[in-house]
């Protein structure tokens, strides 16, 4: 691992996190075509490093200061009305109800992402099965566009029915290649919402997600002593770009919903994963 490695994995993170095209398989790929051009043997492209696990971490960490940056008022707003509310005994205001539905959401995507983690991580490097996942987001992008243009009258608010099925979506993205951001708003369209009230909602909901699973996985699954041998500098390096990126994505990427539809981004990922399964369909055939 070097500075140029991690700056530009950070960069690639805070692109991909919230744009729907998967930042996670943005990173398997970004870091096997590395490999590759740094002339790692193919068949050593799924080896992988405590060290890089811990990178990954980090740079989503970077993420999730762009996002609570950015939502900071409307975060601030979802607190304090709960707070208020609770005191009050009174549920009722927009604001209320939304934290409810994060708090519930965050549940049952702890409870989905659990499940189906060991089969996740299983995947993370492995650049081939993550495209044939990358085309699948791909494809549900296109169809969602396609159901939302057939909805004349959309939902006005998220509910809580939708609140349940775009948590589930964000549970099954723990798999690299399912866009987390991508599986949530598709949802959000497929429940008849407009794109950005599903992006906002997306965003928000993933902020106790990231949070948990970067402050909780390194004190599982890292030994301290693993931790004095990391190139601080250049992973610090990479989660700073990646805060950067990712609250410049978050900031134009709202302004483009609101003037235009996601094919744009469906097609994208069908190009970078038929590309990424040309590339690596050897590693099919790899023990």
């Amino acid at each position: 691992m070097d500075y140029l490695q991690t700056i530009i994995m950070g960069f690639v993170q805070g692109l991909s996190e919230f744009l729907p095209i998967s930042s996670s398989a943005h990173l398997v790929l970004a870091s096997a075509f590395y490999k590759m051009l740094s002339g790692v043997n193919l068949a050593q492209l799924t080896d992988h490093s405590v060290q890089e696990v811990f990178l990954d971490i980090m740079l989503h960490l970077g993420t999730l200061v762009a996002v609570v940056i950015y939502f900071r008022e409307k975060l601030w707003n979802i607190l304090k009305s709960f707070l208020v509310s609770i005191k009050n005994r009174d549920f009722s205001s927009s604001d209320t109800k939304l934290g409810i539905y994060i708090i519930v959401g965050t549940f049952i995507t702890s409870v989905v992402g659990l499940l189906l983690n060991d089969y996740a991580e299983a995947l993370v490097f492995m650049p081939h099965i993550v495209a044939v996942l990358l085309i699948g987001t791909g494809s549900l992008l296109l169809f969602a566009e396609f159901f939302s243009d057939k909805i004349k009258d959309k939902v006005q608010n998220i509910n809580f029915p939708s609140a349940i099925l775009i948590s589930i979506a964000q549970g099954i993205a723990v798999f690299p290649g399912f866009s987390r951001s991508g599986l949530t708003i598709a949802t959000g369209l497929l429940t008849k919402h407009t794109r950005k009230e599903a992006a906002e909602f997306s965003f928000i909901l993933s902020v106790p997600i990231i949070f948990g699973a970067s402050m909780v996985y390194p004190f599982l699954k890292i030994d301290f002593s693993q931790f004095l041998g990391f190139d601080w500098g250049a992973i610090i390096a990479g989660t700073i770009v990646s805060a950067i990126s990712g609250y410049l994505c978050i900031k134009y990427f709202m302004m483009f919903l609101s003037k235009f539809s996601l094919r744009i981004f469906g097609y994208y990922c069908l190009l970078i994963g038929l590309v990424s399964l040309f590339i690596f369909r050897n590693l099919f055939f790899i023990a």
